[in-house]
């Protein structure tokens, strides 16, 4: 089986994602966003994972292959072929599904805190009372009939599934703490201008990085089941 690992920027890969979807059989790789996949790759790839990044859902006067990205996901979840959206991916997820992205209101959430999962969540009930790594600006609205399975203060969509195909994830479940300097430098602009403490992120990081990377592979194993 293959894996498509769509990447907007080359540290936020699949993380400990890799592990459990290497465990299922899957042959990954990674492709990104800019070089489009084609309709075939769209149809008929196992699995596509469309990973985060910093660029936004309604950035397409500035990067006008996102149009073809959002085209492509809404054909495969058309077709309810597997898909799994983190970050960026999940709100390109939920504009392909007639939904919409605008601005937290409340600012930037970067950091570490659990998210409130709801009580027919599946596998996202791997993840309750679990704290997870946000790192977003944006608020999800889903259309009508997609429900919201897990939220914080100031987001109301953490999370929302679609039949057993669909998944996205506006947290980073996938992180692993090895990576966070490279996040740091990557993100270094972004951090400054939302007067992040990089001390405190570093050292929630050593506190909840080994419990979020068993946490987020059970996830993401249950769902692939």
């Amino acid at each position: 089986m293959n894996c498509i690992a769509l990447y907007h920027v080359g540290f936020e890969d699949l993380g400990s994602f890799a592990a459990p979807l290497e465990a299922r059989g899957y042959r990954i790789t990674y492709q990104h966003a800019g070089v489009p996949l084609t309709e075939a790759q769209w149809r008929d790839t196992e699995l596509v994972v469309v990973l985060g990044g910093p660029i936004g859902v309604n950035d397409t006067g500035l990067y006008p292959w996102l149009a073809d990205e959002i085209a492509g996901i809404k054909l495969r979840l058309a077709l309810k072929k597997p898909t799994l959206g983190v970050c960026l991916g999940a709100q390109l997820m939920a504009v392909a599904l007639g939904g919409e992205v605008s601005g937290r209101a409340a600012g930037k959430e970067i950091g570490w805190s659990p998210v409130d999962v709801c009580e027919h969540a599946g596998p996202l009930s791997h993840l309750r009372g679990v704290p997870v790594l946000h790192w977003h600006g944006d608020n999800i609205r889903l259309p009508e009939g997609v429900p919201s399975i897990a939220w914080t203060v100031g987001t109301p969509c953490q999370a929302f599934q679609v039949g057993d195909h669909a998944l996205g994830i506006q947290f980073h479940a996938e992180f692993e703490p090895g990576a966070l300097e490279q996040w740091l430098t990557g993100h270094a602009v972004e951090l400054q201008q939302a007067g992040v403490d990089l001390h405190r992120l570093r050292e929630d990081t050593r506190r909840y990085g080994v419990e979020l990377e068993r946490a987020g592979r059970a996830m993401l194993a249950a769902w692939l089941k």
